[in-house]
């Protein structure tokens, strides 16, 4: 870029609000100069003379050389972001009527799913030795977080008034406040008694379903730990989280039944488009999913 640019003054122009007005700091003011910079060097090899004369073909021709040139999708999402706040600014200034750049979407980053736990790994991880109630409690976390495919947070917001083991259900409240039926399968419920013959030795503070040593509500981050901790016990291959459970539960239910928009709902994906799915899928139909495909439902005929 030559210092000559014609696009150079509105960019110094807009560095300087963000320095005297804005006052931001000087790593965020290096970054926006490091950005705009990039892009009057990308805009003038497109011979662009003014910013009024900038369109959207012009801002994703821009975002495709960015790209070219070897920028990653979060550096590329930067650039973009930084481009939006200064023609926002040129729009206050009266110096275009229009931001072309917020038609131009921004490239997502590629999402990492954690590796799942295969059936055999997740066999030798629930197959604990239960010496002592500390063990039966995390025996009935793992079957419950694997057995419904929970998130963590879901986990330890069960209360005792959230089950009903005669018909293998439970309730969690989910992302959203949304609240779901789920059915956890017979070894899970058969550990879930084993828990709840044991859980009165902890001396109960509230009516969390599954309590620390102090007798409150286990954390997170508790759970966590001791996850972690039975994994290298059971000497499994990889790092045990929570997530990975979940995630678990979703890739062997998907291998045996095929049904994507049943395991959403018994996940309770926040990334639904419409909620006319739990409209869609009853909970019978849910239920016959699950015992078909879970490896540890186990259900007998009714």
């Amino acid at each position: 870029m030559t210092s000559d640019s014609p696009l150079l003054p509105a960019v110094e122009g807009f560095l300087r609000y963000l320095r005297v007005e804005r006052q931001l700091s000087p790593l965020t003011q290096i970054n926006y100069r490091r950005q705009l910079e990039a892009i009057v060097q990308l805009l003038d090899a497109l011979k662009l003379g003014d910013w009024a004369q900038l369109d959207a073909a012009k801002v994703r021709a821009l975002a495709a050389r960015s790209s070219r040139n070897g920028l990653k999708p979060a550096s590329l999402a930067l650039r973009l972001s930084a481009l939006r706040s200064f023609l926002d600014w040129l729009i206050g200034q009266g110096a275009i009527v229009a931001n072309p750049a917020k038609g131009v979407a921004t490239p997502r980053a590629p999402r990492h799913l954690p590796k799942n736990i295969d059936v055999d790994e997740v066999n030798r991880l629930l197959d604990i030795d239960l010496n002592d109630p500390l063990a039966v409690r995390d025996r009935a976390m793992l079957e419950v977080m694997y057995g419904a495919g929970l998130r963590l947070s879901e986990l330890v917001g069960i209360d005792l008034g959230h089950l009903e083991l005669a018909s293998g259900e439970v309730w969690v409240t989910g992302k959203g406040s949304k609240e779901r039926r789920l059915p956890v399968g017979r070894t899970a419920v058969s550990w879930l008694e084993n828990w709840l013959a044991l859980r009165e030795l902890f001396v109960p503070q509230d009516n969390a379903l599954f309590l620390s040593k102090q007798g409150k509500r286990i954390s997170a981050r508790n759970v966590q730990k001791r996850f972690a901790e039975w994994g290298i016990k059971q000497g499994l291959a990889s790092h045990v989280h929570p997530h990975k459970l979940r995630h678990s539960f979703a890739t062997h239910m998907l291998e045996s039944s095929g049904d994507l928009r049943a395991v959403q709902e018994l996940l309770g994906h926040a990334n639904l488009t419409t909620t006319q799915i739990y409209t869609h899928l009853d909970f019978q139909h849910l239920a016959s999913v699950y015992d078909a495909a879970h490896p540890r439902a186990k259900r007998g005929k009714s």
